[in-house]
């Protein structure tokens, strides 16, 4: 069979970069607690999002089973809007979420990502493990920006299950 040739125009626009990170994170919460932060959309709703300050949010659904769908859509103060848009693959409640996501930037798709999220008992508490699986498409340099994206919902989940509910 001949070599595929590539047309030039969109071998110099299409590019796919493969990036893994984990984060573990040791909780003072039961690994159920911290799973409900995860599947009910209220709770959720109350860490997972930008800063009232940085980001509006302007679209949120959740229909938290195997084969649902989670979108959670927001306008950032600068201008640009980030679209996430989930399903669910695997759900073994107290224990595990598998989802795969896509992110958009207005209508420019950025990633592709398959994310895990453990949740183990640790001590008097929980250990919570995320990895991410993404791929970075056509030029988007993430630099990280996801990871440390990550940690710092990780830090509002934290201090959404410290916080009673208003």
């Amino acid at each position: 069979m001949p070599a595929r040739k590539l047309d030039p125009s969109i071998a110099e626009t299409t590019s796919a970069q493969h990036d893994t990170f984990v984060i573990e994170r040791e909780l003072e919460f039961s690994p159920a607690q911290v799973f409900a932060a995860w599947a009910d959309p209220v709770a959720k709703a109350r860490w997972f999002s930008g800063t009232a300050e940085q980001w509006k949010e302007l679209v949120r659904e959740s229909d938290f089973r195997v084969g649902g769908r989670e979108r959670v859509n927001g306008a950032w103060t600068n201008g640009p809007v980030s679209k996430f848009d989930a399903h669910y693959l695997d759900i073994v409640p107290d224990q595990r979420i598998v989802y795969s996501y896509v992110m958009h930037i207005d209508d420019r798709k950025i990633s592709a990502s398959l994310a895990t999220v453990e949740f183990e008992p640790s001590g008097a508490g929980s250990r919570l493990i995320v990895t991410e699986q993404g791929v970075f498409l056509d030029g988007y340099d993430d630099a990280g920006s996801r990871e440390r994206g990550t940690q710092s919902l990780l830090d509002n989940l934290a201090a959404s299950l410290r916080t009673p509910e208003a």
